[in-house]
């Protein structure tokens, strides 16, 4: 293993000098900044961010199919996504721990290999009960994969880049979710609804290749390495709950606030995660490749909003870019979901704004988490807070099931928009941590 040190983080007042070029200036100067072994730990955090996506995405766009293959009602379908999701909150804290303990790639490895061997196993399942048990063991290596990879990569990235660096990892999700989309466009429209969905789960067999690069190629950052070994307090669950005292301050009000903000900010993106496909399909009439037609500009506004994001809490910093962006979802979310019959271009249109803004507000949290906690208890807090956020969040898309048969499925998405609203209160808790440098 190589024990080359990482790039030393600038200060966010370092400046080349006058008529000087510095090697971290222009569009992609975050991704020189990482030297040689950050920018393989950045290709393998967007690689299993990506897969991580693709995996999550075979449910919500094999719903209807799966509703009608095995007879189930809304309230049935939307248990899916919830299940996943709470189970998802004990996968990252445990993930959490196993990277301040064992080291961020080691649990890396951990996460894909989970998330993948089980999404195969749900497209063996004979019913619904193992389907449902089968998506809880997947959401295990689902929860941990993003916490883990986003520390691997903050702390190699420097103060003044990594908001960008992270949401450039962050992008990788709807790179995931396109080619889910693809994927399931030429699959839905080449083999029938009851083996389509069964092919769509097997091609998740996919991240298991990442694996072996990972172990070769990927290794944790030196200093991080050092400074996290001689900690007598790594990984510990009571450091990230231990209230402040006068002589030292503790984490509990950041844990607290933390989770707040992650509740808020997933419970309204897996609500229109989880719902919008069967939206388009039930409600608005779409047919296979309408709907994947439409998920384009949605994808695509995701996207371009994720690096947008990075930059702008570089440029914002961490609290006021989610702020923005947190308004700015709940706006689009109830104005996608009261567009009239027969305004389909509309609904086009806005998808686009739509996708944008709830990816936007994203972008900040891989860099702003980190640099809430300690490198000792860094993967432990971050894992902690932002999958059960992602747990407790998963209540909103079970409510738009149950609400769905009475509201429609249209009517009852606004819970997203309050889930957005809850995130923006939540920062009223937190410092804002812009420039901070990572051991």
């Amino acid at each position: 293993m190589s024990t080359t040190p990482p790039p030393q983080a600038l200060s966010s007042d370092a400046h080349p000098g006058r008529g000087e070029r510095s090697a971290e200036d222009g569009p992609f100067g975050w991704l020189r900044a990482l030297g040689p072994q950050g920018r393989r730990a950045f290709a393998g955090a967007f690689g299993g961010y990506a897969l991580d996506s693709y995996d999550y995405f075979t449910l919500p766009l094999s719903m209807v199919a799966l509703a009608a293959y095995f007879g189930l009602d809304s309230g049935q379908t939307g248990l899916f996504t919830t299940v996943t999701l709470v189970v998802s909150a004990v996968g990252g804290a445990a993930a959490g721990v196993f990277a301040d303990r064992v080291g961020r790639v080691r649990a890396l490895m951990i996460t894909v290999i989970t998330y993948a061997v089980f999404t195969v196993a749900c497209g063996f399942a004979p019913n619904y009960e193992t389907l449902l048990v089968f998506r809880a063991l997947q959401g295990l290596g689902f929860g941990g994969e993003w916490a883990v990879g986003a520390i691997l990569v903050a702390e190699y990235a420097s103060a003044r880049h990594r908001g960008r660096t992270l949401g450039a990892v962050q992008s990788s999700w709807a790179v995931g979710w396109a080619l889910a989309a693809i994927v399931y466009t030429l699959v839905f429209s080449f083999a029938g609804d009851d083996l389509a969905w069964r092919v769509m789960f097997w091609t998740g067999a996919l991240p298991a290749l990442l694996v072996l690069w990972l172990r070769r190629r990927v290794h944790d950052a030196p200093q991080a390495v050092s400074v996290r070994e001689q900690s007598p307090r790594r990984g510990s669950f009571v450091a990230i709950f231990r209230p402040g005292t006068a002589d030292a301050p503790g984490l509990l009000r950041t844990t607290v606030f933390a989770g707040l903000l992650s509740t808020g900010v997933q419970g309204g993106y897996y609500t229109l995660a989880t719902w919008i496909p069967t939206y388009l399909k039930t409600e608005r009439g779409l047919s296979v490749v309408g709907t994947g037609g439409y998920l384009t500009f949605l994808i695509s506004g995701a996207f371009l909003g994720y690096l947008t994001g990075g930059y702008l809490t570089d440029r914002l910093g961490r609290r006021r870019n989610i702020w923005l962006f947190a308004v700015a979802s709940a706006v689009c979310v109830l104005a996608y979901a009261n567009i009239p019959g027969g305004a389909n271009t509309l609904l086009l249109v806005l998808g686009f704004p739509l996708g944008f803004c709830m990816s936007a507000i994203f972008s900040g949290f891989g860099s702003y988490l980190s640099e809430l906690y300690p490198t000792a208890v860094r993967g432990t807090g971050q894992g902690f807070t932002y999958n059960a956020g992602r747990a407790v969040g998963a209540v909103f898309p079970t409510l738009v099931g149950f609400l769905a048969d009475s509201w429609g499925v249209g009517g009852a998405l606004v819970f997203g928009a309050a889930g957005y609203a809850l995130a923006a209160v939540a920062l009223f808790g937190l410092p804002e941590t812009r420039g901070k440098e990572l051991a």
